[in-house]
């Protein structure tokens, strides 16, 4: 009968060898595998990095901006003689509000607010509203 320990020894022998040889075969076909796929991986760098530029330029031109500040051409409102009450009229005029509206907002009767419009008329030389408010658009008095 044969002991057991020289049969053990081959075969541990023989197991380490094919394991090396698995692990070389293993090694070459990674590099290959790398060598053949280097021009995707340089595309998948790029779109990434693409990607990134993307989203940063993205974020930087839809993000929300400091309102410019209006000042309502004060040389305009001076020379044609504009009030303050009157200024406040035009702007709820081009808010779109109609007479009793702009009355309750300013806490005055709606005539006073009738006096204030035809006293705008006259001004900005208009005829009706939209003209009022072209021209005050026109001036700058209204953005």
């Amino acid at each position: 009968m044969r002991t057991p320990g020289p049969i053990w020894r081959q075969v541990t022998a023989y197991g380490g060898l094919f394991a090396a040889g698995t692990l070389a075969l293993q090694w070459l076909d990674y590099r290959r595998l790398a060598r053949s796929q280097i021009d995707e991986l340089a595309l998948a760098l790029i779109a990434g990095g693409f990607l990134v530029l993307g989203i940063v330029v993205g974020v930087r031109a839809f993000a929300p901006r400091a309102a410019v500040s209006f000042d309502g051409n004060p040389q305009a409102i001076e020379s044609l003689g504009i009030t303050r009450r009157e200024l406040a009229v035009l702007r709820e005029l081009a808010a779109g509000r109609s007479n009793k509206e702009i009355a309750v907002r300013l806490a005055v009767s709606p005539n006073t607010i009738k006096t204030h419009v035809a006293r705008l008329y006259e001004k900005l030389g208009a005829v009706r509203r939209t003209d009022a408010l072209t021209r005050a658009r026109a001036l700058g008095i209204l953005p």
